[in-house]
């Protein structure tokens, strides 16, 4: 599962072969999440308020990124929110 961002403490990767909707997974501490790329909801899982906030605002700076990433599958890394 290639790591496409770390910041903060939270790690954001994604899947070479996924099931759709597209989406990506987060790893905080011991919270384990996925996200939907499209909405930027909290598919399963779960992740603190504070910790979902910071990731759906980093996803809308990079959703189209990441869009292009789920259907190519050429995974980069993305610059963390700052």
């Amino acid at each position: 599962m290639p790591e496409i961002c770390r910041f903060l403490g939270i790690r954001i990767s994604m899947y070479f072969n996924e099931h759709n909707p597209p989406h990506f997974h987060i790893k905080y501490n011991e919270y384990r999440a996925t996200m939907n790329i499209n909405t930027l909801n909290v598919e399963d899982g779960y992740l603190p308020s504070k910790v979902r906030g910071l990731v759906q605002e980093w996803a809308e700076i990079h959703q189209s990124e990441l869009l292009t990433m789920w259907k190519t599958k050429h995974f980069y890394q993305l610059n963390p929110l700052v």
